[in-house]
């Protein structure tokens, strides 16, 4: 067995990684940029209808994503990506594209969405760039 002293729990885990953004956050920037490249204007109101949320909870997360950054955004305006958000906004795309392919394959059914966002944010690059190798494998 591993040393015991190696386990932690989730929490522990994600305070180790460090990371400069929530979950919650990395799902707000997916989403903006799943929006952007559909050649929508991002706006709050439509941000929080496609993630379920309310308007008020979309305006803060993307204050948040702003001091990070990644969006800019002005109170009552339209949201866009600046380059660091683009670059980790299309990584999140590929990564849920990469996810939702490898469960509808061993799951053998064509939506998977439920499962992928449950599972997205605790997987590192590695792993997700080694899965789309045996997609492109065996798919």
């Amino acid at each position: 067995m591993s040393n015991p002293h190696n386990f932690y729990t989730l929490k522990g885990y994600s305070l180790l990684e460090n990371t400069r953004i929530t979950s919650s956050m990395e799902d707000y920037l997916e989403m903006i940029c799943r929006l952007h490249k559909d050649g929508q204007t991002v706006r709050i109101k439509e941000l929080a209808e496609c993630l379920n949320v309310k308007p008020s909870s979309a305006s803060k997360m993307t204050g948040n994503l702003r001091k990070q950054g990644l969006v800019r955004f002005e109170k009552y305006g339209t949201v866009s990506l600046t380059e660091p958000g683009l670059q980790l906004g299309e990584y999140l795309l590929f990564r849920h594209d990469v996810l939702h392919r490898f469960f509808c394959y061993i799951n053998q059914n064509s939506d998977e969405l439920e499962q992928v966002e449950k599972v997205e944010h605790f997987i590192a690059p590695e792993t997700v760039y080694n899965i789309q190798k045996w997609l492109n494998k065996f798919t």
